[in-house]
């Protein structure tokens, strides 16, 4: 029988583990009963108790394997661990908060049957706020500049094959954008929709800092379009300005009128052009952060403790 691995990151989850490990069980006593399962939970550095949880379901099923991290190394660093320690012939990450449709996988692993390596499920509604609602489409429409592939809403929740698990795993990169990393494989790819559920247990971890750090980890990793627009905007400023060169030798050679810009309009000039400036060094000084942290080479994540069956 073949294995699912399911890679589940928690984070202040204690109350939503149940739940999620109920519906899952759930599935392979009927849909998915041709299939072994292990869930892999990793413990980010959580306060809330949620360890507890997992150890009393690790102590009720053994096919749940606990991963308990250092400290919170953020998502990402959580998902990788569990990507890296899972041994399914298919993982399936997905989150800890109830609002993915579980009863959907079943659907997904056929996908996967087919032949596809990756079966992205996108979020083609969301049942959120509308300030998160806009927020997520606005940063998703900046993502399919530098990657047409993105899907309009953005995306979680994905299935990939034990391939892609070992491509994925390979990659060696600081501040990853995990779902670049997975359009960037090129594997069979299959999309498919689903409706973000409600959140009705606990509140969203991904405060204001959190996801300013993923928007410029997921802007610098996977495109060019920062620097391409410094690049842009120094040549519109550099054509402006001998532009305006010429416009003022011509008043001041052709038509003895010398141009008197004022004092407001230098300082309003030199403000922009300072602002401009300060603005790219920002965007420099991010690439220079990350290829300094690359070079480190210090681990994405240290496992505290495993509760496990090797």
């Amino acid at each position: 029988m073949q294995l699912i691995s399911f890679v589940i990151p928690v984070f202040r989850n204690k109350d939503s583990l149940e739940p999620t490990y109920e519906q899952i069980t759930t599935l392979f006593k009927n849909e998915l009963s041709d299939f072994n399962y292990e869930i892999v939970f990793v413990d980010d550095g959580s306060d809330d108790g949620s360890i507890d949880k997992l150890l009393e379901l690790r102590e009720r099923d053994k096919q749940v394997r606990v991963f308990k991290l250092s400290r919170n190394w953020g998502q990402i660093s959580a998902v990788q661990c569990g990507l890296i320690k899972s041994k399914g012939d298919v993982a399936i990450k997905m989150s800890a908060d109830l609002q993915e449709p579980i009863y959907d996988i079943p659907k997904f692993i056929r996908e996967w049957e087919k032949g596809n390596d990756i079966i992205i499920c996108y979020r083609k509604e969301r049942a959120d706020s509308f300030i998160a609602d806009n927020t997520s489409k606005f940063f998703y429409f900046l993502m399919r500049i530098g990657n047409p592939r993105m899907p309009k809403g953005g995306f979680d929740f994905y299935i990939l094959s034990r391939r892609a698990v070992n491509q994925m795993n390979s990659i060696n990169a600081r501040n990853r954008f995990l779902q670049g990393d997975v359009l960037w494989m090129g594997y069979n790819v299959k999309y498919m929709p689903y409706k973000r559920l409600p959140r009705k247990i606990g509140k969203s971890q991904h405060h204001l800092w959190r996801k300013v750090k993923v928007f410029i980890d997921g802007l610098i990793y996977t495109s060019y379009l920062p620097i391409r627009l410094m690049s842009l905007f120094g040549a519109l400023t550099a054509v402006g300005g001998l532009v305006y060169m010429i416009f003022i030798i011509i008043n001041r050679y052709l038509k003895d009128n010398p141009e008197s810009m004022g004092w407001a309009s230098l300082m309003v000039l030199n403000l922009m052009i300072g602002g401009m400036i300060m603005l790219m060094l920002g965007i420099i000084g991010e690439y220079v952060w990350r290829i300094h942290d690359q070079t480190r080479n210090r681990p994405d994540f240290i496992i505290d403790k495993k509760y496990d069956n090797d």
